[in-house]
């Protein structure tokens, strides 16, 4: 083929006629009947290409010396050319091709010993197989798979690590933050100035709550290295011993190949033995990926890489909705206040939204809807989600307690004008949660009212059980509420800590270790309440177990009284619905019952039962057999003052 023709062809087509050249060469080599021929001609010496064949970058990536090059050709050539393969049995005297070093040696050019050694490229990165039971130069040689595939034009990552690693792209969407720290403030692998030997054992530690932004910090330093990214996730680390073996060797191969970098990615979770054992042995350059800072034996740079604030989300917001955005724009800043997003998570639910066949009027509250679904992922397998549906008519509180629950709403609603555009967030992160407790006996609307905060603010109520939280072991109460909050860490949530007793009650004058440490978890519990973007609600019967100090990091206290009189009839006018058929009720005569809203409830729907069964309205008649029914579970005998004149 003339120059000419040889470049019109592409390079996948000039590399095949590349090796098509080398194998007639190496059978040249290898001659007739048996003979072999030393001393011809380099093997491809003769044929000219655009730009480097696969061989050629093989050999420049590894080192490989000419002999090493030839002998990889020579293997390739066993597998891809019937000739050559025909020829190298016929020189064998074996059934079936058949390389070893002593052909090897025997046939190609500058042969060398060091070429088997252990430390030589050829088996130090698995370019080639050797098969066991032989002595060194008689035993069969075999092409790696995934060398013969590179050197025909096929650069995939190792079938063998597809499970476990996924590649990273150069990301379309990140905060102006983030990419000037990218692009400004870390250098890139290997464009630091740093020797080789420097270079190889870089870690740079992304540390924070946004593990998406940290993949598209590292894989814009990747871009800018002109590497890939490979991402592993700490469920995907292989296990000590053979496992890991393997992957250490695959990986420093592929990251010369393809070429890569590696990023661990361990989020929220505590790394185990293996994933600090993978860490320290793995080459580098690598990025690690957690949320909170760990300690390496291996130098490594740190930097934070949190998720953006209400003003960066908003601006996020406004570039992914584009000619969206004006109508939206107040739902935006809302959105902004109410949940903590990234930006691929935000470009995701505009995604989302956008796939829908919507009509434009409700498109507000589609994209609404959409951020509570993304918020609620994690949070849904780690609490109880309560759908919220009772409102203000359904809350009968004294006034003070109606205006504190106000006060409430309005604060959640205006986080953005108070803590962004008029600057207390600039004073510091801390105290910026909004955190209540909600005190009184059973019954007494403390989750009601929590119901309602959740329908008013249009967010999903999450109910944590504290009694199931603490633990008798030391730690893991705190490690329990910190997998809660991480889970909640999206914001778009209220949570709601029933049964603070579990926790509070174990406070004490601290006499030994375990009341230290009760005192601890209190502490951790309401610093994460203060840290947390939404609005965290505790509720005990036992105010009086809440230190003062602690009191003092509440926002808000509400205590629920046991409803009076006039509060009760309130209750029993607004407990039954307005499709339930009723007759005669004489709410008067029922708020002289003294019982908390809770059992009111339990017996108004007891009564509808009572009723159904008989196809009457509820009456009377029904509510008392109902209320008999209610003291006998409370263990509670009722007074005749109470029922007087009920029927």
């Amino acid at each position: 083929m003339t120059p000419a023709a040889i470049n019109a062809v592409s390079w996948e087509g000039q590399n095949q006629l590349y090796l098509a050249q080398a194998f007639s060469d190496l059978a040249a080599r290898l001659g007739g009947n048996g003979e072999t021929k030393v001393g011809a001609k380099p093997v491809g010496d003769s044929f000219e290409m655009d730009s480097s064949p696969a061989i050629e970058t093989l050999t420049a990536i590894f080192g490989l010396s000419n002999f090493e090059r030839e002998l990889l050709l020579l293997l390739a050539g066993v597998e891809m050319e019937p000739a050559l393969s025909e020829k190298c049995a016929q020189i064998t005297g074996r059934p079936r091709a058949l390389v070893n070093f002593s052909l090897a040696m025997s046939v190609l050019s500058d042969p060398h010993w060091s070429a088997l050694a252990p430390s030589s490229p050829l088996r130090r990165f698995r370019l080639l197989e050797m098969e066991s039971g032989y002595g060194l130069t008689s035993a069969p040689l075999r092409i790696d798979e995934r060398i013969l595939h590179y050197i025909v034009g096929l650069n995939e990552l190792d079938e063998r690590l597809e499970p476990v690693l996924r590649r990273k792209s150069k990301p379309q969407w990140i905060t102006e933050e983030h990419f000037a720290l990218a692009t400004e403030t870390i250098c890139p692998p290997n464009d630091d100035g740093s020797s080789d030997d420097d270079a190889g054992n870089r870690v740079i530690h992304l540390c924070g709550d946004d593990p998406d932004a940290q993949e598209s910090v590292a894989a814009i330093l990747a871009y800018r290295a002109r590497r890939e990214l490979m991402v592993m996730r700490i469920e995907n680390t292989p296990a000590p011993g053979p496992e890991m073996e393997q992957f250490l060797h695959l990986w420093r191969r592929e990251s010369l190949l393809i070429p890569a970098l590696l990023l661990l990615q361990w989020g929220a979770d505590s790394p185990n033995t293996a994933a600090f054992q993978l860490a320290e042995r793995v080459s580098g350059p690598l990025f690690i990926c957690t949320r909170n800072s760990i300690r390496l034996h291996r130098p490594a740079e740190r930097y934070e890489v949190n998720k953006p604030g209400p003003a960066a989300q908003t601006q996020l917001w406004k570039a992914a909705l584009r000619n969206s955005y004006d109508p939206l724009a107040s739902l935006v800043e809302e959105i902004a206040e109410q949940f903590h997003f990234s930006a691929e998570t935000i470009v995701a639910i505009r995604d989302s939204v956008a796939a829908r066949e919507h009509d434009p009027d409700n498109l507000a509250e589609q994209l609404w809807s959409a951020c509570r679904s993304y918020s609620r992922n994690q949070l849904d397998t780690m609490a109880e989600r309560i759908l919220p549906c009772a409102t203000w008519d359904d809350l009968v509180l004294p006034e003070q307690q109606l205006e504190t629950l106000h006060q409430l709403v309005s604060q959640s609603r205006h986080r953005m004008t108070v803590y962004e555009n008029w600057g207390f967030a600039a004073k510091g992160r801390r105290g910026l949660g909004i955190c209540a407790l909600f005190s009184g006996p059973s019954g007494t609307g403390k989750t009601l009212a929590a119901e309602v905060l959740a329908q008013e603010l249009k967010l999903d109520l999450y109910r944590i059980d504290l009694s199931a939280v603490v633990s008798k072991y030391i730690g893991e109460t705190e490690k329990n509420l910190k997998q809660v909050f991480d889970a909640a860490e999206c914001g778009g949530v209220v949570l709601l800590f029933d049964e603070a007793d579990a926790l509070f009650g174990k406070r004490a004058e601290v006499k030994d270790s375990h009341d230290r440490y009760a005192n601890i978890e209190v502490g951790y519990l309401l610093q994460r309440m203060e840290s947390f973007q939404g609005l965290a609600i505790l509720t005990t019967n036992l105010k009086s177990a809440l230190d003062k100090a602690f009191q003092r990091r509440l926002r808000f206290c509400v205590e629920f009284p046991f409803p009076d009189a006039a509060h009760r009839q309130a209750i029993w006018k607004r407990v039954f619905p307005a499709q339930t058929p009723t007759g005669g009720l004489r709410t008067e005569r029922l708020a002289a019952l003294n019982v908390s809203g809770g059992n009111i409830r339990n017996i108004a729907m007891n009564a509808a039962f009572l009723a159904a069964e008989s196809g009457e309205p509820v009456g009377m008649g029904r509510i008392l057999k109902a209320t008999q029914m209610e003291a006998v579970k409370l263990e509670r005998p009722i007074a005749d003052t109470e029922v007087r004149g009920w029927l």
